[in-house]
Order: C-alpha cells, then structure tokens, then sequence
C-alpha cells in the first residue's frame, strides 16, 4: 500500500520559514519524479515545485522562485519543500505528489495534505 505523509505545516508569521516534509512509504521512491502542490481555499491546486528522480534538476512556479527551494532524500524517501520569507498568499493546503508515466497510464501518488497558514 503507498502513502505518502506530508508534515511540517503550521501558522508563520509573514516573512518566517516552515520546512515541509513528505514521506514514502510502499513504492521505490526514486523511481518517481515528486511534486509540491498547494491549494488556497476557494481555488484550484496549482503546481509548486518539482524534483526530477534523482534530485538533479527543478523546477518552481514563479510566485515561489528564489524563496522555496525543493529537495530529496531518496534514502530515506522523503521529499521536502524549504520555504522562506512567507507570504500571505502563501497560505494553502500544501500536497506532495509522487508521479511516474506508465504505459497503462501514468502512476500518480498524493498525500492528504498540510495547512500552512501565514498571517501576522
């Protein structure tokens, strides 16, 4: 069985940081590229950061560039997602996702989300 368990969430001051956590567990993690998404309430998920199999290139969305930064550990298969110098808009329900294309269809992973809530 595959889960995925994202941690680290929680309330930040505007300008604080919060490191978010995602661990694997039932698949061999390094054979997924892992994603961060996030959903403000009211909107729809929106893609956040990504990291290829082995940790050597990725990719942010704009409004996070030069703020957010996304690792792995594929030892301890667990992907982070470092967040600096928060801002309001910040504020969601952050998502890890593992992905991997197959020939029947992609396999894709989620976990059940962690609220970051950024507010003075």
């Amino acid at each position: 069985q595959v889960q995925l368990v994202e941690s680290g969430g929680g309330l930040v001051q505007p300008g604080g940081s919060l490191r978010l956590s995602c661990a694997a567990s039932g698949l061999t993690f390094s054979n997924y590229v892992a994603h961060w998404y996030r959903q403000p309430a009211g909107t729809e998920r929106e893609l956040v950061a990504t990291i290829s199999k082995v940790g050597d290139s990725m990719n942010y969305a704009d409004s996070v560039k030069g703020r957010f930064t996304i690792s792995r550990d594929n030892s301890k298969n667990t992907v982070y997602l470092q967040m600096n110098n928060l801002k309001p808009e910040d504020t969601a329900v952050y998502y890890c996702q593992a992905f991997r294309p197959a020939w029947g269809g992609p396999e894709v992973y989620w976990g059940q989300g962690t609220q970051v809530t950024v507010s003075s």
